[in-house]
């Protein structure tokens, strides 16, 4: 017999600075650093889409939600564009985090092999809520975040060829 209560303690993810001020790097990495407990020393690179912007990337392990803590942390700089992923493991969804300035945050349930997932209580809502198909298609596209990846893409491209930097967060 399963035991109901058998869902993953840890879970891995990546953060992706898609473009940041220089002067903002530090306080990035301190807010990293911070909400992993594991000193963060990124390999800032520049973001081609953007000159005198950077970016970096860090793959982290943590606590399952250790990916919304990260989101809380790098929201305080509206000038980042960045993205956070938490791995889908035993039990639980993945996450996508996606911030834009002037777009804001999104964020979405993502299965094991990367795609949004879009419950049945929410497609049912969209349906109501929506008069006609182009309302619904709307509806659909921003819940797969579909603006975001827009905004994002030529960030995406720009930082192939970045070193990646590995955290694990120590707990305790």
């Amino acid at each position: 017999m399963r035991n109901l209560n058998q869902f993953a303690d840890m879970t891995t993810g990546v953060v992706y600075i898609h473009s940041a001020p220089v002067a903002l790097c530090p306080h990035v990495e301190w807010a990293l650093s911070s909400t992993l407990n594991a000193r963060a020393n990124l390999k800032w690179s520049a973001q081609d889409a953007e000159p005198g912007l950077q970016r970096a990337t860090v793959d982290w392990a943590g606590p399952v939600g250790t990916g919304a803590r990260l989101v809380t942390a790098l929201r305080e700089w509206s000038a980042l564009r960045f993205e956070v992923t938490e791995n889908a493991s035993e039990g639980v969804d993945g996450e996508r985090f996606c911030y834009v300035p002037g777009l804001g945050l999104w964020r979405g349930s993502m299965s094991a092999n990367g795609d949004v997932i879009i419950g049945e209580t929410q497609l049912r809502a969209m349906i109501e809520s929506q008069p006609d198909s182009a309302g619904l298609a709307g509806e659909i596209e921003s819940a797969l975040g579909t603006a975001w990846d827009n905004a994002l893409e030529n960030y995406r491209m720009g930082g192939y060829g970045a070193e990646v930097t590995w955290l694990t967060q120590r707990v305790g």
